[in-house]
């Protein structure tokens, strides 16, 4: 057996690359949005920085190569997504949460679906946003129970060859677009069989739909004024007698709860390296802050063995978070079992983690850290979303690794042995 974490030559250039271009284009974005009153408003500024992004390509190396994109991969993903997220969690978020959007497309499309789908995505111009509608108002950690649960409520019936779609969603990145229309491309969870007779087989009760910016019908409810991402947009809307072909749907009809659990299985381990992010930021301004500063003391701080165990425990958190991650990125890309549990793991970890270490660094320098003159605040705030986004840490914990623990063939080996 071989234990290996170098990266070939091709990841080392590619993360290179990430760093630089990050340090080069997203360092602003923080102080560009930072006294904009607005989350439309401030949404609105970061998209000269994303616009950087899809000139620049990323857009098109975060799309998967069979699909017509420059992707090789999941690590390969984290390895932007960290370097990315270190420098702005903004125009990060809204990348990858794009990418999310085009998931169930790449994972069940037709050849035709994904060509249409990701001609705008692949050009290499303008802003192109894609976004996964899947949250609802009232929560939707229960989507897919059968009666007498409500599960996922919004619906689409059947109206000769076309699906009219009614219902709310929230908390869906980027899904009103830059001018509140619409994402150009909406991938909607639905309850594609609404008969309370027939839903209890809730394998069969949900679809997601290829919606396009649509014509009429889409509304604009309400931009959250989130705590952190204060750059990214989170809204609600609903659709009103949307209409679609018959033929957008993804995959099968009543395939949609393997289409969901698909996307997010693959999303999961990005979250744990958007922590590693955060806290790589966090731990290099911190670090070069105690070098620096005595505090009104005789020697910079760091020669004091509180602030050392600080910034070792801080770092060996970092790695161990990096590490899991990459390790389910890699059973992920293989296919592997254990790719599931490990995805899981490395959200949960990764993501709390990083509330922790943030929140420990934070006390080393002090009071000047909760100013947002320093930049320990703002990355607390961006990692304080993580253990509840992208299936909150509580929910995956029940729903999915207490499910594999449950399961009567569960063998703890099997994430050593693959």
């Amino acid at each position: 057996m071989t234990i290996d974490f170098t990266l070939t030559p091709q990841q080392r250039e590619l993360q290179l690359s990430a760093r630089d271009f990050a340090g080069k284009a997203l360092a602003d974005v923080g102080k560009t949005i930072r006294h904009l009153p607005t989350a439309e408003e401030r949404f609105l500024a970061t998209r000269p920085a994303y616009e950087d992004v899809v000139a620049q390509g990323w857009l098109r190396k975060v799309i998967p190569a069979p699909a017509g994109g420059e992707g090789n991969g999941m690590v390969d993903l984290a390895l932007i997504a960290e370097e990315f997220y270190a420098v702005d969690a903004n125009v990060s978020l809204t990348l990858f949460a794009s990418l999310l959007g085009l998931l169930p497309v790449l994972n069940a499309g037709s050849p035709d679906q994904v060509q249409q789908t990701l001609r705008p995505f692949l050009s290499g111009t303008g802003a192109p946003l894609a976004a996964f509608c899947h949250s609802e108002p009232g929560g939707i950690a229960n989507f897919d129970e059968p009666v007498p649960a409500e599960g996922t409520r919004t619906t689409a019936v059947l109206d000769g060859d076309q699906w009219v779609i009614n219902g709310a969603k929230q908390w869906i990145s980027s899904a009103t677009g830059w001018d509140s229309t619409g994402a150009d491309i909406l991938t909607v969870v639905c309850r594609t069989d609404p008969n309370p007779q027939t839903r209890a087989a809730a394998d069969h009760s949900l679809s997601v739909l290829l919606v396009p910016t649509p014509d009429h019908g889409f509304v604009s409810d309400e931009n959250f004024e989130t705590m952190g991402h204060r750059g990214h947009l989170t809204p609600r809307f609903h659709f009103e007698n949307v209409r679609v072909p018959r033929e957008n749907v993804l995959g099968e009809v009543g395939g949609g709860k393997a289409l969901v659990e698909a996307s997010f299985a693959g999303t999961a381990a990005l979250v744990g390296i958007f922590g590693v992010g955060l806290m790589r930021s966090a731990f290099d301004f911190t670090l070069a802050f105690a070098k620096r500063e005595r505090r009104a003391g005789r020697v910079p701080i760091i020669e004091h063995q509180a602030v050392g165990y600080a910034l070792a425990d801080a770092k060996i958190a970092i790695e161990t978070a990096r590490y899991l991650s990459w390790k389910a990125c890699n059973a992920l890309d293989h296919e592997l079992p254990s790719a599931l549990e490990l995805a899981v793991q490395a959200k949960i970890y990764g993501s709390e983690t990083a509330v922790k270490v943030i929140t420990d660094l934070m006390r080393v320098v002090g009071i000047d850290s909760y100013n947002h003159n320093l930049p320990l605040a703002g990355l607390l705030q961006d990692a304080i979303v993580l253990p509840l986004f992208d299936g909150g840490n509580m929910g995956v914990r029940r729903r999915q690794l207490h499910s594999l623990l449950a399961s009567p063939d569960y063998d703890s080996l099997d994430t050593v042995t693959t």
